[in-house]
Formats: C-alpha cells, structure tokens, sequence
C-alpha cells in the first residue's frame, strides 16, 4: 500500500510540473490582436526546429472587406515567400534562446511585405512580439490559443 501511495504521489507531482511548464514555453498556438481594432487576426502556431524558434500562421480569423485566403503580394520580390498563401506561411524565424527571451531572429508582417529584427517573451502567460527597424520598435501582445 505504502508504494502505491508513493507513485501516486509521484506521479501527481509529475503531472502537475509538466502542466506547470507547458503554460510557461512560448511554443504552441497564439492568437495575434490588432494593434488598432483590438481584434483577433491570426493564430500563429510558434515551434522549435533546428534549436532555434519559428511560427507560421496557422488561421486567419474573417475580417470584413479582406481576402479570406490572401497571398504575400507585398513580400520582396526575391523572397521565397512572394506570392505564397498567407495561411501555412512561416513568418517568425531563427530566434534563439537568450536568458529569458528569444531574440537574434526576423519576423514577417505579411500584409505589409516587410521583415523585421524580433524578440519575443513570455509574461503572465502572454507573448510579447517586439519588432525593430532601426532605433525604432513595436511590441504586440499575443494571447495563448486553444
């Protein structure tokens, strides 16, 4: 009875960590608020490969008066990107862990065809999404998608 109790008791504890670290990782899903309308967008799915971070837009939410299924018309015209649907496309790449940030990588703003210098961190369950150009910057809030 004693081990029993002693493995539940493990593996409560287990369960509850790896719950605990789930919700403290920037990967998974992510739904991106717009800066002016305060409404959702996007749901941007943010991955590791290759030891590095990458997201790619996995839905785009309706919006009156815009394409449903949009291409990157507005991408550099010698990017691989130019011209490809919007939804799948990989917009976040090459963020590398730095303390308690991922930074070193660019992000796309598809709608606009213009990349960015990104970081990204996480607080209170919230994704940060910081873009540079230069001296300046803009940071988005990205909320957790389930």
């Amino acid at each position: 009875m004693k081990i029993i109790n002693t493995l539940t008791l493990t593996l409560i504890v287990l369960f509850c960590y790896s719950a605990a670290s789930a919700q403290t990782e920037v990967t998974g899903k992510w739904k991106t608020i717009d800066d002016e309308t305060g409404e959702a967008k996007s749901v941007v799915e943010i991955y590791e490969k290759d030891g590095a971070i990458y997201g790619k837009i996995v839905k785009l939410f309706d919006r009156e008066g815009l394409d449903p299924d949009p291409v990157c018309d507005k991408c550099p015209t010698d990017d691989p990107r130019y011209n490809k649907k919007v939804i799948g496309m990989e917009i976040m790449k090459n963020l590398k862990k730095d303390g308690n940030e991922y930074a070193g990588g660019t992000v796309l703003k598809p709608d606009e065809g213009k990349i960015y210098k990104c970081k990204i961190w996480l607080e209170n369950d919230k994704l940060y999404v910081r873009g540079y150009w230069g001296f300046f910057y803009r940071t988005q809030t990205w909320e957790r998608y389930n």
